[in-house]
């Protein structure tokens, strides 16, 4: 995410950590998921999560609103700046290393939007097991791709991947 919307996350972070406080707790406290997040908690709570319902949605509307906002400006600058580049070599260089950074967004974004709409929109129609499964997915896929969705940019580790997968015998190609 970006630098700006930091300090907000860390405000809204805090924020989730308190309104569940005010929830009066008559059940068992064991978590469905994996982690601590904010609605597995509120869930926990015998009385009306509506208000923390409404604060994560709007959180991830806002924060994650503003992320994507800024994210398309900056992207529609840079492809201005590429597309009038004179290089078609250059234009490809820049379109690569865009096409980069833009999966890594969607590895990140799609998983965790899914989370929070889910919680708020799914939660009699997803399975809690789906729920766990794309929490996770949101916690392990970003930092996962990241390698390699960057890595296969370069020369050297994707023509050594190319080879391993192609069934290459030779020793010296597994050099780097």
């Amino acid at each position: 995410m970006n630098n700006s919307s930091d300090g907000a996350q860390k405000r809204a972070h805090l924020v989730a950590l308190v309104i569940p406080k005010r929830l009066p707790y008559c059940r068992g406290n064991i978590l469905p998921h994996t982690y601590c997040d904010h609605m597995s908690v509120a869930k926990l709570s015998c009385g009306n999560v509506k208000v923390n319902a409404i604060y994560g949605l709007m959180v991830a509307l806002l924060i994650g609103g503003f992320d994507i906002l800024c994210i398309t400006a900056s992207y529609t600058m840079i492809l201005r700046a590429v597309v009038s580049l004179s290089s078609a070599d250059a234009r490809q260089k820049a379109f690569n290393t865009c096409s980069a950074h833009i999966c890594a967004i969607v590895f990140s974004y799609t998983p965790a939007f899914f989370s929070f709409f889910s919680h708020r929109f799914g939660e009699h129609t997803i399975p809690t097991s789906c729920h766990i499964i794309v929490a996770n997915i949101y916690l392990l896929l970003p930092p996962t791709m990241n390698p390699i969705v960057y890595g296969v940019k370069t020369k050297q580790i994707r023509d050594c991947v190319i080879r391993i997968l192609s069934g290459s015998k030779d020793t010296k190609s597994y050099s780097m």
